[in-house]
């Protein structure tokens, strides 16, 4: 199986050699290098059902507090192979023998309380997941189970209603750094939202479904 350094690489390479190269496509103004570019054009707002998919972007999302997601971006191989591909499950299990030396990881965000609270979310998550079947089933309700999308010439928002919902009832159940921005931004990767800008190449083939490169 590619790691996902290796599909990115292969993804940039595509796009160069693309007649539609990255150079001539209008993207969303933030995807600006070639990890940025990479991630926009293959996931950000394509609907995700995942469970260890969207574990992973939630324990992400938080780690990127008060940092930029193109460093979560580079960090995101490393943190794979840290926290067990997010396989809630193992994570759940972390001792403190196993958050010691996640700590001494110059690889990821070396934040005690970023990874304490991967491993307590790791536990609600699990409870939910016994709860309603699945995280998916869960978390897709937020939206009525439909994407919602940014309209044409609508500013980019922050945080939502919805989000500031989500957040409430994550936090109720015991998760950490999951405040309102935090949630809008796990909804847009997840396609929760599409928030791609109306001018984006991304726009309309996310609302028609069509996965990314």
């Amino acid at each position: 199986m590619q790691s996902s350094a290796l599909r990115t690489q292969v993804m940039i390479r595509e796009n160069v050699s693309n007649p539609k190269s990255k150079e001539s496509l209008r993207r969303c103004h933030w995807a600006g290098t070639e990890l940025s570019i990479a991630y926009h054009d293959a996931e950000w707002g394509v609907p995700t059902h995942d469970d260890r998919t969207l574990f992973e972007f939630l324990i992400l999302e938080g780690a990127q507090a008060g940092l930029s997601w193109e460093i979560i971006l580079r960090k995101r191989d490393s943190y794979r192979a840290t926290f067990d591909n997010f396989d809630p499950r193992l994570v759940a299990k972390y001792d403190q023998r196993k958050i010691k030396k996640l700590l001494a990881d110059a690889s990821i965000i070396r934040n005690r309380l970023k990874i304490n609270s991967a491993v307590s979310n790791a536990k609600a998550f699990l409870a939910i997941q016994k709860e309603f079947g699945s995280f998916d089933e869960y978390v897709w309700r937020f939206v009525k189970d439909r994407t919602i999308r940014r309209k044409r010439g609508a500013a980019l928002q922050a945080q939502t209603a919805e989000s500031a919902a989500l957040s409430r009832d994550l936090l109720s159940r015991g998760f950490k750094f999951v405040g309102s921005t935090i949630c809008y931004s796990f909804m847009q990767a997840v396609g929760m939202v599409n928030d791609h800008e109306a001018s984006c190449f991304r726009y309309h083939q996310v609302s028609r479904g069509v996965p990314g490169r």
